[in-house]
């Protein structure tokens, strides 16, 4: 039988984690939540045993959700939203995050890809000048996208995570680590997508 949860254990924030990243590495989760990969990884374990998560071993393995873990994270995240009785607060951050989101995915298609002599082709990263201004306007995006996340970490503490990891990407970006704005598994658009997700599952919101 599995031990009752708190909504802001480790145990929790590891099953959820895998809800909104899908089939990774412990070292992800642990990225994602902040938790010791030790600590993570003896988290899965537990939910493992509880047939929540399993486990493909190999170079190209990781772990993944069961169905009963993805019905779990479902049913614990929605108790999690009812006890702090912000739904309304979230939603309504929600609505302003979906506001921004159309110009964040713009903003990195830019990134990677850009005309040239008329024609659509792949961004390079040869010519600064233009890298600079894209990087600028990412920059402004951030401040916009700063107080959005505030909103969603007062209504729900996990969410400043996304905050912190956002505000991470950027600043490896701006110090010349370019592919934090869209390539690493840490990039902007990747947290980002991670957090849109989240919304959308602490919500119940289908994507579509």
């Amino acid at each position: 039988m599995a031990a009752p949860f708190h909504f802001d254990s480790a145990n929790f924030l590891v099953l959820h984690a895998l809800r909104c990243i899908g089939f990774t590495s412990s070292t992800r989760v642990s990225e994602a939540t902040g938790i010791s990969e030790s600590d993570v990884e003896s988290e899965l374990i537990d939910l493992a045993v509880d047939g929540l998560v399993t486990k493909i071993p190999g170079d190209f393995g990781g772990w993944g959700l069961t169905d009963a873990g993805r019905a779990a994270d479902a049913e614990r995240s929605s108790a999690a939203l009812e006890k702090a009785g912000t739904r309304s607060d979230l939603v309504a951050a929600f609505d302003k995050f979906m506001v921004l989101n159309p110009e964040l995915l713009d903003l990195c298609t830019a990134w990677q890809m850009r005309r040239v002599d008329g024609a659509v082709t792949l961004n390079d990263h040869s010519d600064r000048e233009y890298d600079s201004r894209v990087l600028g306007r990412l920059v402004d995006f951030n401040e916009r996208a700063n107080v959005v996340c505030a909103e969603l970490a007062t209504a729900l503490g996990r969410f400043k995570r996304y905050q912190d990891r956002l505000t991470g990407a950027i600043t490896r970006a701006e110090a010349g680590e370019l592919e934090y704005v869209t390539d690493n598994l840490s990039s902007y658009h990747v947290v980002w997508f991670q957090l849109h997700e989240d919304l959308l599952a602490t919500l119940g919101i289908p994507r579509r």
